[in-house]
């Protein structure tokens, strides 16, 4: 089974999707922009600002992506894109998560202020869903593509982890 889990930056992708993949024993598939940027050694915000010059980052990220899952009978691809990228995925999951809940939880993770963290990812969010619509018409905050929607704000990965499981195993059931 392909799982595909995609939401916007700070909703527990990628720490659901290793969740998941682990559980389940599937391979693990997250690269990332954050992964490109560090794979070429430029800093992140540094990365992404040239990513808004020039659409050559957001295509290989994807194509390299949607390339490793394919190569995989099972796994679980975590990305911003992968519900609307892995057409071939068996579950779309899409986490959601308030942007100030996101904003606290990245400042967790990468430190500064939660002002100056709140005011990177709207402007993030904004940044990226235009790309997203310019490149490929896809409208990342359109829920409908997937099969499962979970708003992570109130729970922690392991209770979001476990309403996939829960899902992957309703489906093998059938």
């Amino acid at each position: 089974m392909r799982i595909a889990i995609s939401g916007k930056s700070g909703c527990g992708n990628t720490t659901v999707s290793r969740l998941v993949a682990s559980q389940l024993d599937y391979p693990m598939i997250n690269f990332t922009f954050r992964t490109l940027s560090e794979e070429k050694g430029i800093e992140f915000w540094t990365f992404c600002k040239m990513a808004e010059q020039s659409d050559e980052f957001d295509l290989e990220v994807d194509r390299r992506q949607v390339e490793m899952a394919l190569a995989q009978p099972n796994c679980v691809l975590g990305s911003r894109l992968a519900i609307w990228m892995l057409k071939e995925a068996d579950l779309k999951v899409y986490l959601t998560a308030s942007t100030e809940e996101r904003a606290r939880r990245i400042t967790e993770r990468e430190g500064g202020t939660l002002q100056e963290r709140l005011q990177q990812t709207m402007m993030r969010d904004a940044n990226d869903s235009a790309r997203y619509m310019r490149l490929y018409q896809i409208d990342n905050s359109d829920t409908s593509i997937a099969d499962l929607v979970i708003d992570s704000s109130d729970k922690g990965p392991e209770q979001v982890a476990a309403l996939i499981l829960q899902e992957v195993r309703n489906r093998e059931k059938r």
